[in-house]
């Protein structure tokens, strides 16, 4: 996976990597082994860059989810 920077900006690049790390892992312990880090290491990136996990758009969604698994299983 190639990273593409405006600048060489070391800061940018570590929050870029977290990031795309959580999208493509699903979760913290996933994008932490994607990384090669602990998943403590990636914690502490993640509030050095004040990284919100999962982000709250899937947060909103998860409700939903949910829902549709409980109906599912009662049925």
């Amino acid at each position: 996976m190639a990273i593409l920077l405006e600048d060489l900006n070391l800061r940018k690049a570590e929050k870029m990597m977290c990031l795309q790390a959580l999208e493509k892992g699903g979760s913290i312990v996933e994008a932490a082994l994607l990384l090669g880090i602990t998943r403590h290491a990636l914690k502490r990136r993640m509030i050095k860059h004040r990284i919100d996990w999962p982000s709250a758009q899937q947060r909103e969604a998860r409700p939903a989810e949910v829902t549709q698994l409980s109906a599912l299983e009662g049925a």
